[in-house]
């Protein structure tokens, strides 16, 4: 049986430093993620529905197969200019991903337009994330280009995000459709360029996170499970709820405003 942290990954080596290395890019044109902020109780209901009528993500672990634990990094700098979406920062976000307790971590970048969404991801051995501290690039690494940029931007770690996913997924016309549900969140201040083990601060612990994600059309199954729920798309982002939950240790940022938190939520 799949141990409940393996890791949604399947590298192909191409070496470096004696690590398993992937690179993919991604663009979708007219792709679309659907957030909703949802009960446990309706959660629950979702998780049943999409386990009779999704299959399960091929990767996924756990008594349903279709289980993983998530663990990011997210990069902002001093100014938080990601947070509070500024200029450019606002449509790139930076990260680096591990799934469980794997050796194998994700170097990734995913820029949105209103049009399209294009993703970058790298893979590299987790023992080699502390080469992104280095002041200059080191010649042939793959992850080199995720350096270039959050040293051009002046970008660190700032917030550990981690929580447990079920994801599951369906051929639909115009490709893979995925529905996944995030729940367990915690949030951790990141301390260099390491994942740190401890249980960190519930965030959320009263709402669960509903996505999906399809190209050009809502497929009609998913809109009868929108309709059969009520569920009403919010504006979700893990980053921005994490530093909420941590406000204390943010960097040079002013509490917000009211008007401004509502607006992460809906």
């Amino acid at each position: 049986m799949t141990p409940w942290n393996a890791s949604p990954t399947s590298a192909v080596p191409t070496s470096w430093n004696g690590a398993s290395t992937t690179e993919s890019r991604e663009s979708r044109a007219l792709a679309t993620e659907l957030k909703f902020l949802v009960t446990p109780d309706v959660a629950r209901q979702i998780r049943d529905w999409a386990r009779t009528h999704l299959a399960a993500d091929p990767h996924g672990a756990g008594p349903a197969g279709d289980e993983y634990r998530t663990h990011s990094l997210y990069f902002d700098n001093d100014a938080l200019d990601v947070f509070h979406r500024r200029g450019s920062y606002g449509r790139a976000k930076y990260r680096v991903r591990r799934y469980g307790s794997s050796n194998v971590i994700f170097l990734e970048r995913k820029m949105r337009t209103s049009a399209l969404l294009a993703k970058r991801r790298t893979t590299i051995a987790v023992d080699d994330l502390s080469v992104l501290q280095e002041s200059t690039r080191v010649p042939g690494w793959t992850g080199a280009w995720f350096h270039d940029r959050v040293s051009a931007r002046r970008l660190q770690p700032l917030v550990q995000v981690s929580y447990r996913r079920m994801a599951r997924l369906m051929n639909g016309p115009h490709g893979t459709v995925r529905l996944t549900v995030d729940d367990q969140l915690r949030a951790l201040p990141a301390l260099d360029y390491e994942f740190r083990d401890e249980a960190g601060k519930p965030v959320l612990s009263d709402r669960v996170i509903v996505e999906l994600k399809y190209r050009i059309a809502l497929p009609a199954i998913f809109k009868q499970l929108i309709e059969a729920h009520a569920l009403v798309p919010a504006r979700v982002s893990k980053y921005r709820l994490a530093q909420d939950a941590l406000q204390p240790r943010m960097p040079l940022a002013a509490v917000r405003p009211a008007a401004e938190l509502t607006r992460v939520y809906a």
